[in-house]
């Protein structure tokens, strides 16, 4: 069973930097616990490195991409070299005027090829790492170019600032929600922009309908309903560097387990399709799909399912994204996976990378 995506987009630069799915979800779906094993979506890393705060015995990641491992691979350099302070300022979560110094210290411990990537790279690592792939240069245009044209700074600040429910939904209608911000929005974030600039083309084709207007409402809830102070995605998107929250794998209280437990990560460059063929049946607990099916014909989607429940135990769970493309487990595998709806509509209720329009839950059934 060939990958489909892979033969219509390339991976040969960093398309993520890091990893813009929220893992406090994505771990409270999965529960990541002792004994077990799970596959994860490689993306940078961040997420795959968030289910080892619940201490499985293994984790499989799999990316198509080399450069998606190269950022995986310096993210396990730098839990076991640097400090938890250190790390934030070599991602650029931090402001730093020694990422390179930084760099240096993780460079040694890298495989080859991975030392080769990053040593090439001095403008990346100086500008800090999290901020060297595509979709990240796409907000930084963003940020630096568009953002200004609807905001003063003072208003961007003020936005993240703490404030009750209600006054976030007053501070949107009235300071926020104006007509640039709307028209200049629904431009940058157009179908045509986002697959030239921040994601790929070839990740568009199964969407249909108008994109801008879905991320939109998506953003009008980030932005009012959940609390954008708390938010390190939002932080990124419109400063360039985390604010006080960070995303799971990122925070203090976790850094010495991450930094234990990074040896039970299996880093693969290989297709979903390749891995699960060759694992053994009932052997995995759990999930993280990101948001692949978008990619996939429903069709496709289906065979990928099929092998999943095959590699699965009774019981696993299935964690995944829909963005733009509506994804479910189809009908015709009700007898195998029954949807958690329950848990993922609260889940995706507090998902702080408010940006997709649903979030997956679905468990393997025991026969």
């Amino acid at each position: 069973m060939p990958s489909e995506v892979a033969s219509r987009a390339r991976f040969d630069a960093i398309r993520y930097a890091q990893c813009w799915e929220d893992a406090d979800i994505l771990v409270a779906a999965l529960e990541p616990a002792p004994g077990k094993v799970f596959i994860s979506i490689m993306s940078a890393g961040d997420n795959t490195l968030a289910l080892l705060t619940g201490d499985p015995e293994r984790v499989i990641a799999v990316d198509l991409s080399p450069a998606q491992r190269a950022c995986a691979l310096l993210r396990v350099a730098a839990y076991r070299q640097l400090s938890h302070a250190e790390w934030l300022e070599l991602l650029g979560s931090r402001a730093s005027a020694q990422r390179a110094a930084l760099y240096a210290r993780c460079r040694e411990p890298l495989p080859d090829d991975v030392r080769q990537f990053w040593d090439e790279r001095p403008a990346e690592v100086a500008a800090g790492v999290g901020s060297a792939g595509k979709f990240e240069r796409y907000f930084a245009l963003f940020r630096r170019r568009i953002l200004p044209l609807i905001h003063r700074r003072q208003i961007v600040t003020a936005l993240l600032q703490p404030r009750p429910l209600a006054e976030r939904r007053a501070f949107y209608a009235q300071q926020w929600d104006n007509r640039r911000w709307r028209f200049l929005f629904r431009l940058f974030f157009s179908r045509r922009l986002m697959g030239a600039l921040g994601r790929d083309a070839a990740f568009f084709q199964y969407v249909e309908g108008d994109v801008a207007a879905r991320i939109l409402e998506r953003t009008r809830y980030a932005l009012a309903e959940l609390a954008p102070a708390e938010n390190p995605y939002l932080h990124w998107i419109l400063t360039g560097r985390h604010g006080a929250a960070l995303p799971l794998a990122l925070r203090a209280e976790h850094f010495a387990a991450i930094r234990a437990r990074v040896d039970r990560v299996e880093w693969r460059v290989q297709a979903l399709e390749d891995t699960l063929a060759g694992l053994p049946p009932r052997s995995v607990d759990g999930f993280n799909l990101s948001d692949i099916f978008e990619y996939m014909s429903p069709d496709h989607q289906e065979q990928v399912l099929r092998a999943i429940v095959r590699v699965a135990r009774p019981g696993a769970r299935l964690a995944y994204w829909n963005m733009l493309v509506p994804r479910a487990r189809p009908d015709s595998m009700a007898h195998l996976l029954r949807p958690r709806p329950d848990l993922a509509e609260s889940l995706w209720r507090r998902d702080q990378a408010w940006f997709y329009s649903r979030f997956i839950v679905e468990e393997v059934v025991a026969s």
